[in-house]
């Protein structure tokens, strides 16, 4: 009996041990990552898993009339209550790449696209002409995925996303990309009018 308690505590010791030594290396690996992650570089850049945040809809909006949807540049995370409180939900993103493009404060759902056409800003153009004209909704490689939400703010969407290893990261251009499915239930739940926050 004892030397099964030994065994045991044996095993136990050891297993925490070797998971503070995997463990370690992790943190600060992820510690170390750059603020800044260019769209480039979606393939090799790190996720931002540690620094996600929960949040409560009454430190955002002073009510939840047509719901309300937050996008936490920071954690780079959607988070989107409906209007009767019922639903809540959170979903990783991808957040503007630099300062330069990042614009927060209050704006609103004003048109919901189902398979929307991508058409790069005359900005993205000028940046990279390489870029196509327009890319057609249902195309695997339209960087609006297979939704969008427009808001207020020219140029600014909530949507699906061509490169699943872009979510999560600094990669986009002003938008917040999600996983297609993801995008298509905030998409199914929001209505013009529904307000958007960046923070």
């Amino acid at each position: 009996m004892s030397d099964s308690r030994l065994t045991r505590r044996a095993i136990l010791t050891t297993g925490v041990a070797a998971l503070g030594f995997v463990a370690s290396p992790a943190v600060l690996r992820a510690q170390s990552v750059p603020d800044y992650e260019p769209e480039n570089n979606a393939n090799t850049a790190r996720r931002n898993v540690m620094g996600f945040r929960n949040h409560h809809w009454r430190d955002h909006f002073s009510n939840l009339r047509r719901g309300a949807i937050l996008c936490d540049t920071y954690s780079r995370a959607l988070h989107y209550w409906s209007e009767d409180q019922s639903i809540y939900l959170a979903y990783p993103c991808s957040v503007p790449m630099t300062e330069e493009f990042t614009r927060r404060g209050m704006t609103e759902v004003t048109l919901k696209r189902f398979e929307p056409t991508w058409i790069p800003t005359p900005n993205m153009r000028q940046r990279d002409p390489s870029l196509p004209e327009r890319v057609e909704g249902g195309d695997p490689s339209n960087p609006l995925g297979t939704r969008a939400l427009n808001l207020s703010w020219q140029y600014y969407r909530i949507h699906g996303i061509d490169n699943p290893a872009k979510v999560g990261r600094r990669a986009s251009n002003g938008c917040f990309g999600m996983l297609n499915q993801h995008a298509e239930r905030i998409y199914d739940l929001a209505v013009v009018g529904t307000q958007v926050r960046v923070i």
